[in-house]
């Protein structure tokens, strides 16, 4: 059985997380039309890995970076019950990986990461026609709360 470990992202990880991403926009272009074409980032990674107020993590099989994400503490809006949330995002596993519990370690490592910094709520982005995913965080304990609409005016 394949041991996979989490451990807070370096540096040096840099050229697997870059690569990361953009597996991440390639798999969410079908679901948004209004993602640009071409190359495009998502993230400063050096700023994710660096921010006092995100944790992100990378899974490893062995030597081999498999998965990652990370948790950033946001305020909440003022008329909510929490004062601060931490938001998950850039949770990507290898297709090579994926069924492992991979995105399950991952989520359980930020978990513990938000409850030592306090916070009392997750939340994360879906889109809505991405059932595989949607399935994966039900998994996890999420449920659905809210839905974005918008409408294109050209």
């Amino acid at each position: 059985m394949e041991t996979i470990t989490i451990r807070t992202a370096t540096i040096n990880d840099l050229d697997t997380l870059l690569r990361f991403e953009q597996g991440v926009i390639k798999a969410e272009r079908p679901f948004d039309v209004t993602i640009k074409d071409g190359h495009v980032n998502y993230y400063d990674i050096v700023h994710l890995i660096e921010a006092p107020h995100i944790e992100i993590v990378v899974a490893e099989s062995g030597s081999e970076i498999i998965g990652c994400g990370y948790a950033r503490i946001e305020n909440g809006r003022i008329y909510l019950k929490h004062k601060q949330h931490a938001y998950l995002g850039f949770m990507y596993v290898d297709p090579a990986h994926r069924g492992k519990g991979v995105n399950k370690l991952v989520i359980e490592a930020l978990t513990k990461w938000a409850i030592s910094q306090n916070m009392t709520e997750l939340r994360l982005d879906v889109y809505d026609e991405n059932a595989p995913a949607i399935r994966a965080y039900e998994k996890a304990g999420f449920s659905k709360h809210l839905m974005e609409m918008r409408k294109g005016l050209n």
